[in-house]
């Protein structure tokens, strides 16, 4: 029997994108014959990977999972929506997600973590859904919260099933008040983040350079009034925390929910119902294919020359 090394299965699997254990199976089964190998990988579906790699998948699903004290959520593509209603791809979207709240929602430990009962990674498992389903699929991102008291709520939009869809919201609430009261509030402000995306939760967290951005845009247009330097500051700084600082910051944005109170206010007000101070340490928000610039026409074009027998 031939023996087959490591470099071996990294070699086929480079150049057939297909998962590490098909690759040493597809090796064992051929002594050791990298061409064979490739052909009997072809064979059976399991080389596709590679072809399929450059095609920009946007669609498939967004997947939140909470367990207790901790929340991850995570984007998994695929080309087509269609594809988010294969219950295989769903499986995987769900697993993933279970998988992201054992690595706190860090994306690189989670893509060389043990996929649930199977001894691959989850990157390799990933790979092998390429040759079942057909299309290019992507662990885009992935992000995770805790709390040491008080509970990780959870907001769905465009739910397919229970915990998929296309917009996913996880926000953590540190209290020591009534639990349930602090998961119905915690729903109500993932709900809301869901519909206003917010940057941060206050501005501090903002990113100076993107405060600064702001800050020259709204300096700029506060010269053309042609008033003193020092009143075109004031200007600038007055809009940014009137405009800039109300859109994007969580705290001081109106919240949906009331349509009328800050959510800092509406926070306040619920804490006294809670029965214990509330405080937001932290929220995901995932909408589906986000900053992914998509070739429309593209996947269709290869479907069309393919029908033509191109």
């Amino acid at each position: 029997m031939a023996t087959i090394s490591a470099t071996m299965v990294k070699e086929l699997r480079d150049k057939t994108g297909a998962g590490m254990m098909d690759c040493k199976s597809a090796l064992t089964e051929n002594a050791g014959d990298m061409e064979a190998a490739v052909d009997w990988l072809r064979t059976k579906g399991l080389a596709k990977a590679a072809k399929k790699a450059g095609r920009v998948a946007a669609e498939g699903l967004v997947a939140v999972a909470i367990d207790g004290s901790k929340g991850a959520i995570v984007e998994v593509n695929s080309e087509t929506d269609f594809v988010a209603r294969n219950e295989q791809f769903q499986a995987l979207a769900r697993d993933i997600a279970d998988v992201a709240l054992s690595a706190a929602g860090d994306y690189d430990t989670l893509l060389q973590a043990s996929y649930p009962g199977k001894s691959i990674a989850v990157v390799d498992q990933v790979k092998e859904m390429v040759g079942s389903i057909g299309e290019n699929l992507n662990l885009r991102r992935s992000a995770g919260l805790s709390v040491d008291e008080g509970v990780i709520a959870s907001y769905m939009h465009n739910a397919v099933v229970d915990g998929l869809g296309k917009i996913g919201v996880i926000v953590a609430l540190n209290s020591s008040g009534d639990q349930a009261k602090l998961a119905d509030f915690g729903r109500k402000l993932a709900m809301h983040i869901a519909a206003t995306n917010p940057m941060a939760v206050t501005a501090d967290e903002i990113d100076s350079d993107v405060i600064d951005k702001e800050r020259a845009l709204y300096m700029e247009q506060a010269r053309q009034t042609g008033k003193p330097d020092n009143i075109v500051e004031k200007m600038a700084e007055g809009r940014l925390r009137k405009e800039f600082f109300q859109q994007v910051v969580l705290l001081q944005q109106v919240f949906v929910v009331d349509g009328k109170e800050t959510v800092e206010k509406c926070l306040k007000a619920a804490a006294a119902e809670i029965g214990a101070p509330v405080e937001i340490t932290g929220f995901a928000r995932f909408a589906l294919g986000e900053g992914v610039e998509k070739n429309e026409g593209d996947f269709a074009a290869e479907v069309a020359a393919a029908a033509a027998g191109g």
